[in-house]
C-alpha cells in the first residue's frame, strides 16, 4: 500500500469525522437552545418620576404632604414574553402607588397606534409597587384626586410616557431565551396591621397556615439565550409605607429600593466609580488640589446635560451591547401587610395602641407604626428592601425549574356594583361602592385625623350630617353595605362626574405554569389566599393535562385600575380600614373568585369571555386646581445654580458622613429632568476631569426642593449626600441641574457646581 496515498486517504477520513462530530455537537447544542427558546423575551425600563414639586402625594390623603424633592427616581419596568408564532403578554410594574383606569386607556391607545392589535386590554397589565411617595393626580375618579387638587396633567404624562416607552424597549429587545421560576420564604419584611380583623377568620382556615400574613416570594428570573440572565420579577405582600405620611421627597419606598439595589447589584455601576488619585500617599497635595476648585457660577447648559452626566447613562454607554439588567418588585395580597414589623405604639406614652381600635386614650392620630430603622424612616425603606433585594438574589441565583407550556391571557370588564352571586344555596349582591367610618381613621401605617377609629360599626350624627350634605345613602344601599356605617356613598356621587369606579378589569396572564390573578385593588391576606386557592383547584381538577399541580400562581395587586381594599366576608365584619374600604360590600371577594373561575375556565377551554361594558374614559371631564409656574426669580446680583451654601473650605470627610450644599435654583416643574437628575456628585479623576458618580437614582443622594416663602419666586435646592461605605477616597464636588421660567414663559437650563472637598 503506498503509505503516501493510504495517510492522505487517513487524514480526509479523520478530516470528515472531525467535521461530522462538530456538526453533531452543533446539532446538540442548536437542539438545547430551541429547547430553552421555547419563548421570545424582552425587558424595558423607563423614567416615570414626574413632578418633584407642588404635587400632593398619592397614597395617605394627607394634604399637607407635598412633593418637595427627589428620594430616588421612579421607574416603569416592563417584560414581554411571547410564543415564537403565537400570544404574547405584557407585564408593567410601576413605581408608582396604584394603576389608574385612566393611564390604561390612554396607554392601550397609544399601543394600539404604534403596534395595531398586538398588544390590547386582553394582554397588558399594568401594576404598581403602591409607594405612598410619589406624585398624585393621576387617576379619574373623583375621590382619589381631591388632595392633589384634581388632576395633575404632569403626572399623568410622565407615567403614560413612561409606560409606552418600557414597553417599546422590551418590544425591541425580543429574543430567544427561557425563564425560570423560583419561590421561597421572606420572614420579616411584613406583619399584620389588622391583626383583631385576621383573628375573625374561621378557626379551622386560619390553622392552615403558620403565619397572618403572606410570607413567600415568587421570582421568575429572564435568561438571554446569548447575554445569560439579564432581569426578573418578583411578587410579594408588604406596603409602600415605609416612608411617612409627613415625608415629602419622591421615592420608590422599600420596593423601589429593592429594585434599584439589585439592578445596580447586577448593572455594577459602580466600577466607573474608582478615582487614580492616591489619597494616603499625598493627603497633603490633594488638600490644596481640592481647594483650587472652588464653586462655580450657575451657568446656562443645554437641556441634555442632565441626561448626560448620569451615573447610569454612562453604564449603559459602556455595556451598549449587552440588555441593560431589569428588575422589579411587584406587589402582592399587601391589602393589611405593613413593613413597620416592630408593631403599633402611641407617640405620647410609648405603649402599644389598643388592639382592636389601634388608638390611644380613644384617639387614632397617636397610634403610629413603627420600621425596623425607627425612628429614621429612610433606614427603615433601606431595610425592608434590603431584605427584598437579598432573598430576591438567593432567589435568582437558585432558580433551575423553567417555565414551559403555552403563553395565554383572559381578560374581562365587570360591573361590580351589582354582581349576583352563588353562595351556599342562595343568591347574594354586590353593592354600589362606599367608603365606611373606619376608611377616615386611617391605619397604623397612616393615621387619619378627628375622631375617626377603626372597627366603627355605628358611625356618629355629626359625621353623618357632614355627608349628607353629598349625598344621603339609599334605604337599600345601606342595608346592602351592612355592617358598614357609610360615610361616604362614592359609587352613587356622580358630581362633577364619578367619586369611584363601578367597573373594574379582572385578568389572567398565563406563562407556563406560572399564573399571574391580576386584580385591581388591595386584597388582604385571607382575601388572597381564597382566591389563589379557588383559582387553582379549578385549574388543577379534572385531570387537566394543561396544570398539574405544578402551578404557580400569583396575585398581582394593583393592576390595571383602583378600586380600593377586598377583605374577606369575616374580616368585612369586623369593619377595620380594610373592611370600611370594601367598596361593593360583604360578598366583594365572592364576587371577584366567582369572576376569576370564569377566566379560569376560558384559559383551560379556549373558549372567549364575554368583554363586558367598557369603563368610561373621564379624561375631558377632569378639573385641575393645581397653579401653574408663573416664573422663577433669584435677587440682584445671583445667578440660578449658584452656591448658596457650601461645603467648608478645605474640608474632608469620612464615609459615613453627610454631606451638603444649597443652591439657589427654581421649579422642578418646569422640566421634570426624565431620564436625567437634578443632582449629581462627581469625582476628580487625573487632576483635571470631572466623572458622574452619584446621581439622584442613588439611595445615597437626596435633592430638597423648598421656597422661602409659599408664594416666592425664589427658590433653594439642597443636595444631600450620605457618603456610602462603598465610596472611593478622592476629590469630589456636588452639581445642580435645574430649569427656569420666565415671566414670557420661556425656560432656560442652568447647572451649578460646590467647591471641592476630599472623602478620606
Amino acid at each position: 500500500m503506498d503509505f503516501h496515498s493510504g495517510s492522505y486517504g487517513w487524514m480526509q477520513r479523520l478530516h470528515a469525522s472531525s467535521w461530522l462530530f462538530l456538526l453533531l455537537l452543533l446539532m446538540q447544542k442548536f437542539e438545547r437552545t430551541v429547547s430553552a427558546s421555547s419563548y421570545l423575551i424582552g425587558l424595558g425600563s423607563y423614567d416615570i418620576t414626574g413632578p418633584a414639586a407642588d404635587v400632593n402625594m398619592m397614597g395617605y390623603a394627607n394634604t399637607d404632604q407635598v412633593a418637595s424633592g427627589v428620594h430616588f427616581r421612579l421607574r416603569a419596568r416592563s417584560f414581554i414574553v411571547a410564543e415564537p408564532q403565537g400570544n404574547r403578554v405584557v407585564y408593567v410594574n410601576l413605581d408608582a402607588c396604584m394603576a389608574s383606569q385612566l393611564v390604561t386607556v390612554k396607554v392601550l391607545e397609544r399601543l394600539k397606534a404604534r403596534y395595531g392589535g398586538l398588544y390590547t386590554e386582553q394582554n397588558v397589565a399594568i401594576s404598581g409597587i403602591h409607594t405612598h411617595a410619589g406624585p398624585g393626580g393621576y387617576l379619574q375618579y373623583v375621590v382619589y384626586i381631591v388632595t392633589s387638587l384634581g388632576f395633575v396633567r404632569q403626572s399623568f404624562d410622565a407615567i403614560v410616557d413612561g409606560i409606552e416607552q418600557s414597553i417599546i424597549q422590551a418590544h425591541e429587545n425580543l429574543r430567544p431565551g427561557s425563564i425560570l421560576v423560583n419561590k421561597g420564604e421572606l420572614l420579616d419584611a411584613g406583619v399584620n396591621r389588622s391583626p383583631s380583623a385576621y383573628l375573625n377568620n374561621p378557626v379551622d382556615e386560619r390553622n392552615k397556615y403558620k403565619y397572618d400574613v403572606d410570607k413567600e416570594m415568587t421570582l421568575i428570573k429572564f435568561v438571554d439565550d446569548e447575554w445569560g440572565p439579564i432581569g426578573s420579577f418578583n411578587w410579594f405582600a408588604t406596603h409602600g409605607t415605609s416612608m411617612s405620611r409627613t415625608n415629602s421627597l419622591i421615592s420608590g419606598d422599600n420596593k423601589g429600593a429593592a429594585a434599584r439595589f439589585m439592578e445596580d447589584f447586577f448593572n455594577n455601576p459602580a466600577s466607573g466609580k474608582s478615582s487614580s488619585l492616591k489619597v494616603n500617599e499625598n493627603s497633603d497635595k490633594l488638600m490644596e488640589l481640592a481647594a483650587a476648585f472652588r464653586s462655580l457660577k450657575g451657568q446656562p447648559v443645554s437641556r441634555l446635560w442632565s441626561t448626560t452626566k448620569r451615573v447610569r447613562n454612562a453604564t449603559r454607554q459602556a455595556n451598549t451591547d449587552r440588555p441593560r439588567f431589569v428588575s422589579a418588585f411587584c406587589q402582592s395580597n399587601c391589602g393589611d401587610v405593613s413593613p413597620n414589623i416592630l408593631g403599633a405604639f402611641c407617640t405620647d406614652t410609648g405603649l402599644p395602641c389598643d388592639f382592636n381600635h389601634s388608638t390611644c386614650n380613644g384617639k387614632n392620630e397617636l397610634c403610629y407604626g413603627r420600621g425596623p430603622g425607627y425612628p429614621d424612616e429612610f433606614e427603615s425603606t433601606r431595610i425592608i428592601g434590603e431584605k427584598q433585594f437579598r432573598k430576591a438574589v438567593e432567589l435568582f441565583n437558585k432558580a433551575s425549574e423553567q417555565l414551559k407550556g403555552k403563553v395565554g391571557y383572559k381578560h374581562a370588564y365587570v360591573d361590580f356594583s351589582n354582581i349576583e352571586v352563588s353562595l351556599n344555596n342562595k343568591v347574594v349582591k354586590t353593592c354600589p361602592a362606599a367608603m365606611g367610618f373606619a376608611f377616615a381613621a386611617g391605619t397604623t401605617d397612616g393615621p387619619g385625623a378627628f375622631d375617626f377609629k377603626q372597627g366603627d360599626k355605628q358611625g356618629n350624627a355629626f359625621w353623618k350630617l357632614i355627608r349628607n350634605f353629598l349625598r344621603t345613602p339609599s334605604q337599600e344601599q345601606t342595608n346592602c353595605q351592612q355592617p358598614k356605617p357609610i360615610l361616604l356613598d362614592t359609587g352613587e356621587m356622580k358630581l362633577p362626574y364619578d367619586w369611584a369606579p363601578s367597573i373594574l378589569p379582572v385578568q389572567i396572564l398565563r406563562i407556563g405554569q406560572l399564573v399571574i390573578l391580576n386584580v385591581p385593588g388591595e386584597f388582604t391576606t385571607m382575601a388572597g389566599r381564597r382566591l389563589r386557592d379557588a383559582v387553582k383547584a379549578l385549574l388543577t381538577s379534572g385531570g387537566s393535562k394543561e396544570f398539574n399541580n405544578n402551578v404557580h400562581i400569583v396575585i398581582s395587586g394593583l393592576t390595571n385600575t383602583y378600586s380600593q381594599y377586598v377583605t374577606t366576608f369575616e374580616e368585612y365584619q369586623v369593619q377595620r380600614y380594610e373592611g370600611a374600604s370594601t367598596l361593593y360590600g360583604p360578598h366583594t371577594l365572592s364576587a371577584y373568585i366567582q369572576e376569576f373561575k370564569k377566566l379560569a375556565a376560558a384559559l383551560l377551554s379556549g373558549q372567549p369571555v364575554n368583554a363586558g361594558p367598557q369603563p368610561p374614559d373621564l379624561l375631558d371631564k377632569q378639573i385641575s386646581l393645581l397653579a401653574p409656574v408663573v416664573l422663577d426669580a433669584t435677587p440682584l446680583g445671583v445667578d440660578f445654580g449658584d452656591v448658596k451654601e457650601d461645603v467648608p473650605s478645605n474640608s474632608t470627610f469620612k464615609r459615613g458622613d453627610v454631606v451638603s450644599v444649597t443652591f439657589w435654583s427654581a421649579c422642578p416643574r418646569n422640566d421634570l429632568m426624565t431620564e436625567g437628575t437634578f443632582a449629581l456628585v462627581e469625582i476628580l479623576r487625573a487632576k483635571t476631569t470631572w466623572d458622574s458618580a452619584y446621581d439622584d437614582d442613588d439611595f445615597c443622594l437626596r435633592f430638597k426642593w423648598s421656597r422661602p416663602a409659599k408664594l416666592s419666586p425664589q427658590s433653594f435646592a439642597t443636595i444631600e449626600w450620605r457618603i456610602p461605605r462603598s465610596a472611593v477616597p478622592g476629590i469630589y464636588r456636588v452639581r445642580h441641574f435645574g430649569a427656569a421660567k420666565a415671566i414670557t414663559g420661556s425656560i432656560s437650563h442652568f447647572s451649578g457646581a460646590s467647591s471641592a472637598f476630599v472623602v478620606a
